[in-house]
């Protein structure tokens, strides 16, 4: 059984079409990425998945249940963080963490959490940094270790350290079972932390993609330098694109198999020769080209 199933979902505004057909599915206990650029229809998607927003048409599941017909059931195996975490002012983190555990009826990690995050939860929410308010609302999504967790744009605002520990708290939950879709448009930290990622442009899906497979296969970058430089035409064939013009050669965009770019180098006598991966911040703007 999937996690969380997306099936031909769609929402209006009006003419705005902030989310037209998409498609997917996360597996149960996989770490999805869903990436892309602001205002392409994450966060539309997100609201709908947790029903708070109802499709324009469209089925949303999770765990086998309607979010529209069953939604409190579905709800109850999630643990979620908005982009903007909007919270009590006059609470504090003790006593938003304290509520919610109340109403589960159990204990939870909570503490453990406020000690990997260096949370201060005796500061009343409205005296928080937006930094600090991120950390009160990941520690709530995060606090019962929910079947399914749906972050929205995690890390944004935090700095670099706290990034990290954020990623090795979501890798902790991946190995217990946990599955995790998370929306960003923060390229490395998709790279860093997910399996597969499905990249979304002006509401509609453009790719799903295993990420090893999305920065091994799409696309390389080669810089060849040569004893005698080749004319630039030489290089305009199927799947290959001058990035830029060396003084004695060419720093070339392959996308695909980069034998026949080996091929026709070869014919001529190299100086240097470096191909590496494109990063996937090249790949994804590749989509959007």
């Amino acid at each position: 059984m999937n996690a969380l199933l997306i099936d031909k979902l769609k929402k209006y505004f009006g003419k705005t079409k902030a989310v037209d057909g998409i498609s997917f599915e996360v597996a149960e206990g996989e770490i999805f990425g869903f990436l892309g650029p602001n205002g392409a229809g994450k966060t539309t998607t997100i609201r709908g998945i947790m029903d708070f927003l109802r499709p324009t048409s469209g089925k949303i599941s999770i765990f086998g249940m309607d979010s529209k017909k069953q939604s409190v059931l579905a709800k109850s195996n999630i643990g979620y963080m908005p982009a903007d975490v909007r919270l009590y002012d006059g609470w504090t983190g003790k006593s938003h963490i304290e509520f919610l555990e109340k109403i589960h009826g159990k204990k939870s990690i909570a503490h453990e959490l406020i000690q990997k995050f260096d949370f201060n939860a005796k500061i009343k929410f409205k005296n928080l940094s937006t930094g600090n308010k991120r950390k009160l609302g990941l520690i709530l999504a995060l606090m019962f270790e929910p079947k399914l967790v749906i972050l929205d744009e995690p890390t944004a605002g935090l700095d670099p350290i706290l990034q990290n520990v954020v990623y090795e708290v979501l890798e902790d939950f991946f190995k217990k079972g946990i599955s995790i879709f998370m929306s960003s448009h923060n390229l490395a930290e998709v790279e860093r932390i997910c399996h597969r990622v499905a990249i979304i442009r002006q509401g509609k899906i453009v790719a799903i993609e295993n990420i090893q497979n999305l920065k091994n296969n799409r696309m390389h970058l080669a810089t060849a330098r040569f004893e005698k430089k080749p004319a630039k035409g030489e290089f305009r064939f199927d799947g290959i694109e001058v990035q830029e013009e060396l003084p004695d050669g060419y720093i070339l965009n392959i996308k695909g198999d980069i034998n026949p770019l080996l091929n026709k180098i070869s014919k001529y006598k190299i100086k240097d020769l470096e191909i590496t991966h494109a990063s996937l911040e090249e790949v994804f703007l590749e989509f959007y080209k």
